[in-house]
């Protein structure tokens, strides 16, 4: 072989199941990739409308002295978003046919079921 010929392994890119490399570029922001980062994204929305709602404005808004009344409306506000995230997340998963979009859903479903209760008490609070 001269020195100018290469070995079809330098050429051969890195694939996912060899030890050690980096998935190919190919493969990144694959739709797993993408039903990964939206699921992501609604548990953090989640989980930070939970922070508000628990922590922020029952005790920390008031303690330094800003009114309480605020929590229900952005409460209300922000479990809608997180409510839509958590969609989103779901439709993600099964368009990319995830091997995890039963689990996923599951999960999602309860995170909606309690936001939805959160958003009917803080309603309940708004209006009277």
């Amino acid at each position: 072989m001269s020195t100018t010929e290469t070995t079809p392994s330098e050429h051969t890119p890195a694939t996912a199941t060899e030890p050690n490399q980096a998935r190919p570029l190919a493969h990144r922001g694959s739709p797993d990739d993408a039903a990964t980062r939206a699921f992501s994204t609604s548990i953090l929305v989640s989980a930070i409308r939970c922070t508000l709602a628990y922590v922020i404005f029952p005790w920390v808004l008031p303690a330094v002295g800003v009114a309480g009344g605020v929590g229900p409306g952005i409460g209300l506000a922000v479990g809608i978003v997180a409510i839509g995230f958590n969609i989103a997340s779901i439709q993600r998963f099964w368009r990319a046919d995830h091997s995890w979009k039963w689990p996923i859903t599951a999960l999602n479903c309860c995170v909606i079921v309690m936001l939805s209760v959160l958003a009917v008490i803080d309603l309940a609070d708004l209006l009277g």
